[in-house]
């Protein structure tokens, strides 16, 4: 139950603090992007781990 309330937790927050980032340097959008994409891929597996 910790992990997951800590996992609830951490995704919402990257995805506030990649927000205020592209919003603040626009150009670096598609890096902020793949990086909160490989965040949320490696999450998502190490759920079936």
């Amino acid at each position: 139950m910790h992990l997951h309330l800590n996992q609830l937790l951490i995704e919402p927050a990257i995805s506030l603090l990649l927000g205020i980032l592209i919003l603040l340097i626009p150009r670096f959008l598609s890096f902020f992007v793949a990086i909160y994409l490989i965040v949320i891929g490696v999450l998502g597996l190490m759920r079936h781990l």
